[in-house]
């Protein structure tokens, strides 16, 4: 079983800490935009559970993802399922008809601008997202995927990292819980 092991940090700056990254040998790709179409199951709330079900379309390729409920109080540590449904304009659309089918109902699509990077940290290779999101600001993302096993490695090494780059006030809750907490408020 794989798990995601991630935090997420706000920050003012992000070139600044791109060119942080950039200096410890982080490599990163063109910035991309990712929309991602998050669904409610139609008998149990994903909000009560943790839980979260999304379409995530890049361009043409489109991916769906699972994310089981968090697993401690301090990371975003989850089971994540991802799998490819292939590429083409519609094939978001013929997946979303399918769901819908099924009962599960559209709560929102985010919509990112992500840069992608990578970095060798403490003999790991960490992901790096640097997004900026309308509505809610600019955001850091640290990651490793590892077995079950290598959780806390895996937590040490992103926390080994926030703290070098000063990143600090770690945001437990998705860009989906905090968008729709900005537009609550």
């Amino acid at each position: 079983m794989q798990y995601e092991v991630e935090q997420k940090f706000p920050v003012d700056d992000l070139p600044a800490v791109a060119a942080q990254l950039a200096q410890l040998g982080a490599c990163f790709d063109d910035i991309i935009v990712q929309v991602d179409r998050y669904f409610a199951h139609p008998s149990r709330d994903f909000a009560s559970t943790d839980e979260a079900l999304r379409i995530r379309q890049v361009g043409t390729r489109c991916r769906v993802t699972y994310k089981g409920p968090k697993v401690d109080t301090t990371t975003k540590t989850r089971q994540e399922i991802e799998l490819p449904l292939g590429d083409g304009p519609e094939v978001a659309a013929q997946w979303t008809a399918l769901l819908e089918s099924l009962g599960f109902t559209p709560v929102l699509d985010v919509c990112k601008r992500r840069r992608c990077g990578r970095l060798s940290w403490n003999g790991a290779t960490v992901e790096i997202a640097l997004d900026d999101l309308d509505r809610i600001g600019t955001f850091v993302e640290l990651e490793l995927a590892v077995d079950a096993d290598h959780v806390e490695t895996a937590k040490s090494r992103i926390l080994s990292l926030a703290d070098q780059l000063g990143l600090a006030g770690a945001e437990r809750r998705s860009y989906l819980e905090l968008i729709l907490a900005a537009t609550d408020g």
